[in-house]
């Protein structure tokens, strides 16, 4: 019997799950066992995963699994040298050339076991079957407001947390750009024909901010584009591969602009690929921005797990598109899976 294990999460901020107590339900409803693990933070309760039939298992106990087990998160797991020999299920940001990434599948390569990275679960034309993107682009966006918002008051950007909904992240975000009194900002988005773009673009057209919105077609050139300059914010929301083109050169730190702040969205500053190299790490949630400039002023939002400011709303859109993939796991050597193994294979 396919037996997928629910960890879980590990990483400081995070209280997503790609799988709701409905979708369990529909998985043992299909002859899948399921496990899920008690959470001190997971923001949908224990209870409902009871209710719909799973098993409990004690926080932090998958390298106890079944080696049979089919371990399922969403981020990194810690950092150590530990051999992996389950087969896990997670974003494993390991295929672009990051450092650590590089360390996880030695893990795995020593463990024997295999990553199905989320992030390469595609179907037959090479598409995402499931992606957080619609709320990283909407959390992306709001982050970047408010580092815009604390430099019209000489200041650093807050922490940032956990919010119930986005109706009260609205809401907090609208009474800080008032407060300003200044004109709102005019943002331009790359990506904007995405998931990722579409909500940060929402989120700019809720807090009436005007959105210039650039897709491929806008960038084919290959660059430089001066455009994204003269706009107050820039939001990253395209998907960095070979061939991206670079967007803000390390150039533009000391060029005329009125950029002031960019939310990179993709966050991917140690990749081989990052289109906006003028910053070399992830910021975090006690500190969203990186001052990489300062006459003029200039800060970079790249927190990798934005949705998580959401994580209701992000959880229950996120594992609604990929529970039709999870229902298949009964065949775990075809189709989207097959996929996401080979993709592995490859980069082992």
């Amino acid at each position: 019997m396919t037996h997928l294990w629910v960890r879980a999460e590990q990483r400081p901020n995070e209280e997503r799950v790609g799988l709701t107590p409905e979708g369990a339900a529909a998985l043992i409803a299909a002859g899948i066992r399921v496990t899920v693990e008690e959470s001190s933070v997971r923001a949908i309760q224990i209870d409902g995963y009871k209710g719909a039939g799973c098993e409990i298992a004690p926080e932090h106990s998958w390298p106890k699994a079944p080696l049979d087990a089919i371990i399922f998160g969403l981020k990194e797991l810690p950092e150590d040298d530990t051999p992996l020999p389950h087969c896990h299920i997670m974003f494993g940001h390991a295929y672009k050339g990051q450092y650590s990434g590089r360390a996880l599948l030695q893990r795995f390569k020593a463990g024997g076991g295999t990553l199905y990275d989320l992030e390469y679960l595609v179907d037959e034309l090479g598409r995402r079957v499931a992606a957080f993107g619609y709320w990283a682009g909407y959390a992306g966006a709001a982050v970047t407001l408010k580092t815009w918002a604390a430099q019209q008051r000489d200041e650093a950007c807050p922490p940032v947390g956990v919010y119930p909904g986005k109706d009260t992240l609205n809401a907090e975000l609208l009474a800080e750009l008032d407060a300003t009194g200044a004109t709102r900002p005019r943002a331009i988005v790359i990506g904007a024909l995405g998931r990722v773009g579409a909500g940060a673009a929402d989120l700019c057209k809720a807090m009436g901010v005007a959105v210039t919105k650039w897709d491929m077609a806008e960038t084919a050139s290959g660059g430089p584009f001066p455009e994204i300059l003269d706009h107050d914010l820039f939001l990253n929301c395209i998907f960095a591969r070979p061939g991206t083109p670079v967007f803000v050169p390390h150039e533009a730190l000391n060029a005329p602009r009125a950029l002031s702040a960019i939310g990179d969205v993709a966050c991917d500053p140690d990749s081989d690929y990052n289109p906006v190299p003028v910053y070399d790490r992830a910021t975090t949630w006690d500190q969203p921005a990186l001052r990489v400039a300062s006459d003029p002023v200039l800060d970079v939002i790249a927190i990798d797990n934005l949705p998580s400011m959401l994580p209701v709303e992000s959880s229950d859109d996120y594992a609604a598109q990929l529970l039709p993939s999870l229902l298949t796991l009964t065949d775990i050597e075809s189709g989207v899976w097959a996929r996401a193994r080979d993709t592995f294979l490859t980069h082992v």
